[in-house]
């Protein structure tokens, strides 16, 4: 207790020097951007900058439109300790003459874009143009799911764990080697590792096979932790009086030491001092996955949400309560593997899954909002004839075999209940549509002088995110 009150204090202090130095310098807006598995987090942080840098495409934000954004460049991030995001090496992934798909976020990292701005009206001919800065933290969505146990004890993880694996065709191995270990044997390291190696092989074939709930997501990206006792624990099913030395009491021990060393550390150094957060959602390949996992992603951001602290920051509530995150824009990505028409169905599918927790976060103060986005365009809309019926679909490259093809998804219903209620109920496949989709390429790339990357409707999302602070 009294570490964790000491830590609360210098929290505190670090955010009323953060919070003084914004109001009478240059201001900072720290940005989050997270997502789950293949939602496509490095892609859209690129795009998003390169498209910051070179403004051409960029009219849905107010402070472009208006011509009161001078400049954008690109200085040294604030944070001396954290990776650099590799913007010009995923750009250049992304743009060169034979594009392709960058590699995925593995741990945290970070950038900042400053802008020039003008201010409106009176204020900006009196003032001139200032200065605020963007700080772009990027980080797995594997480890946001990892705050969620933060609430739980082991007992509780284990059983939460259990109920899910037991439909599980991944969970075969595992739930046989939990079945046999005896939770009050005495602990010995070798029957540790084993479960522990176990159970992280069912973790990455979950996340192969499409589910959502990964956790703890160090077991899926260790870094300098792998093989540490940290990283070396399983569920196990609870054992009444379990003696200090059994498996059942380690494993506990080491559970708690995970959420307090590892856990903690990255709720205090990164996700605490976050402003405006973007969730990307991979909707599309969960809907093509089936019912079983749009609940699992339904369930997954249920979790993320309760991570959050929503509300405002104004600057006197930042001095004594904290920061807040004051803006989460939900984002379901891939827009561009669908015909314009049927963007608004997948908003609302998106809007829905997460209906429950935004609602708990726009009561707190925080603004929330669901929107279809692509944060690099990949392909383009077409239209055939077929039985008869003119169906609207997209074209593009195939990442696997580089041949160009059409793609119908299916028709996503207007009314999201029609895939949410089989989903909850857990229906094994979908009854009225058998819902499509394919890995594009990323399109090679011609680019007019001050256009960014081709997009849809990532200038919107901009806007949304940091608009008001322009």
């Amino acid at each position: 207790m009294i570490g964790e009150l000491a830590d609360s204090i210098a929290r505190q202090v670090d955010n009323l020097t953060g919070t003084v130095s914004e109001a009478f310098m240059e201001p900072v807006i720290r940005v989050g951007v997270t997502g789950l598995a293949r939602a496509g987090k490095t892609v859209f942080i690129t795009s998003l900058v390169a498209n910051l840098l070179n403004r051409g495409r960029m009219g849905g934000m107010a402070g472009e439109a208006q011509g009161r954004i001078e400049a954008a460049y690109l200085q040294p991030q604030p944070d001396d300790t954290v990776a650099r995001f590799q913007f010009e090496e995923h750009l250049s992934a992304l743009t060169g003459a034979n594009p392709y798909w960058p590699t995925s976020t593995r741990t945290v990292s970070e950038l900042r874009l400053s802008l020039r701005v003008k201010p409106r009206g009176l204020l900006g001919g009196l003032s001139g143009a200032r200065i605020v800065h963007v700080d772009i933290v990027d980080y797995p969505g594997e480890w946001l799911l990892d705050l969620g146990l933060m609430s739980k004890s082991y007992a509780e993880w284990s059983d939460d764990v259990f109920a899910r694996l037991a439909r599980r065709a991944e969970a075969i191995d595992f739930l046989k080697e939990a079945e046999s270990a005896q939770g009050d044997d005495t602990f010995e390291e070798p029957a540790a590792q084993a479960l522990a190696a176990s159970f992280t092989a069912y973790l990455t074939a979950a996340r192969d096979a499409g589910y959502y709930d990964c956790t703890p997501g160090r077991f899926l990206l260790p870094g300098a932790l792998e093989g540490s006792p940290v990283l070396t624990f399983a569920p196990l099913a609870k054992v009444e009086g379990a003696g200090r030395k059994s498996l059942w009491r380690e494993m506990e021990r080491r559970y708690e030491a995970y959420k307090s060393k590892v856990v903690t550390p990255f709720f205090r150094e990164h996700f605490a001092k976050i402003d405006r957060q973007v969730v990307l959602i991979d909707a599309l390949g969960a809907i093509h996955k089936g019912p079983e996992a749009l609940e699992d992603m339904r369930r997954a951001m249920s979790d993320i949400l309760s991570a959050f602290k929503p509300g405002q920051n104004a600057f006197l509530k930042r001095l004594f309560l904290g920061r807040r995150v004051e803006k989460i824009l939900f984002a379901a990505t891939k827009a561009d593997h669908l015909h314009h028409v049927q963007h608004t169905a997948l908003t609302g599918i998106v809007e829905a899954l997460v209906r429950a927790a935004s609602d708990r976060a726009s009561f707190a103060g925080a603004e929330v909002r669901a929107m279809s986005i692509a944060a690099l365009r990949a392909t383009e809309e077409a239209e055939m004839r077929h039985d008869g019926e003119m169906l609207k679909l997209v074209r593009g490259k195939l990442l696997e075999s580089g041949k160009h093809a059409a793609l119908y998804a299916g028709a996503l219903p207007a009314d999201p209940s029609k895939l949410l209620q089989p989903a909850r109920e857990g229906a094994e496949r979908w009854l009225e549509e058998d819902y499509q989709i394919m890995n594009f390429a990323p399109a090679v790339l011609e680019l007019a002088r001050g256009d960014g990357p081709p997009h849809i409707r990532l200038d919107r999302a901009a806007e949304f995110l940091i608009g008001d602070r322009l």
